[in-house]
């Protein structure tokens, strides 16, 4: 707040149920369930303004238990409504202040324009017209990205619950079985371990290209059959302790094409590239560049970006717009190329992010990479278990489900 010459932080969190990457800045001040709205007045202590009354109860309880809370209950609000915000702006006397407001800004790459509803924040500019309020998402996300020892702790952990996800995974996924009991294995194992992972990407098929959550969770369909010869794509997300980490998954189910591994070989090198330029001074662009390296000097095609951040995920690789050249995609618009998001970032020790390279040639794709670490010196891969493919080691069903 001092360099920014704020007067206070207003901090918009999304709800807790977003799924990947969501914009959470309000856990960094609460230590507590996601979904708040964070007035931090530059003298005196940080408001929470909470949904509703099962936030007032989850607080009492977990309080009661012993839990620690970082908010006590007389700097608690009941709802976050503007009509509750601009009483709490009313009650520090920032009707004339500047204030910054993580929200209006962009987060890559769901939100480019902010999270914040277009009629609470009216109501709050109509309320408050003297007031000077400023996104600052992008210098605050900057600023907590150097997780401290504490919170790599925490990571670790996290990512070994990843890696226990795809191992289950990989356990459970051969011919016949369908591909919802290789999601529910790789989801179960994450809650065994005292994660809530969010709701996981997975694709499958001989030569599928496609990524995001699978298509029966959204339409009334079955799921898909695994057989012979398939590849399964996933993209699963650990949490613990509110820290985030990613594993980038490719399961072949039997033999497959030989264009698959000669897919994972442009991707491992593209890995390697990234692993080699993530070191502290160096920038997030040189770290993209080296990693589309390999990419562009091969002969097939990327999918989707090669890297971003976490912890928060703000910073976002460069994307080609290489969708054209998927068989049948002429007669779909075409999405515009996109520069990288903070190519001139310094790489200090502790920022973390998720190696995701990718490659394709035709219609055969691979995914692969994980969760890395800036380390004083080296890098730290938390996640090395799947920065290569791997073989589905699990039982053929003698009937399909």
């Amino acid at each position: 707040m001092e360099r920014e010459g704020l007067d206070a932080l207003l901090v918009f969190g999304e709800h807790e149920d977003a799924g990947p990457a969501p914009v959470a800045y309000d856990t960094w001040f609460t230590n507590g369930r996601p979904g708040t709205t964070v007035l931090f007045p530059r003298t005196g202590e940080p408001i929470s303004l909470l949904p509703g009354p099962m936030f007032i109860m989850d607080h009492l309880e977990s309080s009661r238990r012993g839990d620690i809370m970082w908010i006590p209950p007389r700097n608690l609000r009941g709802t976050r409504h503007s009509g509750t915000i601009t009483a709490t702006l009313d009650e520090f006397g920032l009707a004339e202040a500047v204030i910054g407001v993580v929200g209006l800004g962009p987060h890559m790459p769901w939100h480019p324009e902010g999270i914040i509803p277009y009629g609470l924040w009216s109501n709050v500019l109509t309320r408050f017209p003297e007031a000077d309020f400023r996104p600052v998402d992008v210098p605050f996300g900057q600023l907590i990205m150097p997780l401290g020892q504490e919170e790599i702790t925490a990571l670790r952990h996290s990512a070994r619950i990843g890696d226990a996800m795809v191992e289950a995974m990989v356990a459970t996924a051969a011919p016949g079985v369908p591909e919802s009991r290789v999601y529910a294995a790789g989801m179960a194992e994450g809650y065994a371990h005292g994660s809530l992972p969010a709701a996981m990407h997975l694709w499958s098929g001989p030569d599928v290209v496609a990524a995001g959550p699978p298509a029966w969770g959204h339409r009334p369909q079955a799921p898909r059959v695994l057989d012979d010869g398939d590849i399964i794509y996933a993209e699963v997300f650990s949490n613990f302790g509110g820290r985030h980490t990613q594993n980038q998954v490719t399961i072949t189910v039997g033999d497959v094409h030989e264009d698959f591994h000669r897919a994972a070989e442009v991707a491992r090198a593209a890995y390697d590239a990234g692993l080699k330029a993530l070191r502290p001074g160096r920038t997030f662009g040189d770290v993209v560049d080296a990693m589309h390296e390999p990419i562009d000097a091969a002969e097939g095609w990327p999918f989707l970006i090669a890297v971003h951040s976490l912890n928060p995920g703000l910073s976002v690789g460069k994307g080609r717009g290489l969708f054209s050249r998927i068989p049948g995609a002429e007669a779909y618009p075409r999405v515009a190329d996109h520069p990288t998001f903070l190519p001139d970032m310094e790489l200090v020790p502790g920022m973390s992010f998720a190696f995701e390279p990718n490659y394709a040639f035709g219609r055969h794709l691979v995914h692969l990479g994980g969760t890395v670490v800036v380390g004083d010196d080296e890098p730290i891969e938390l996640s090395p278990y799947t920065a290569r493919i791997l073989r589905a080691t699990g039982t053929a069903a003698s009937s399909p489900v």
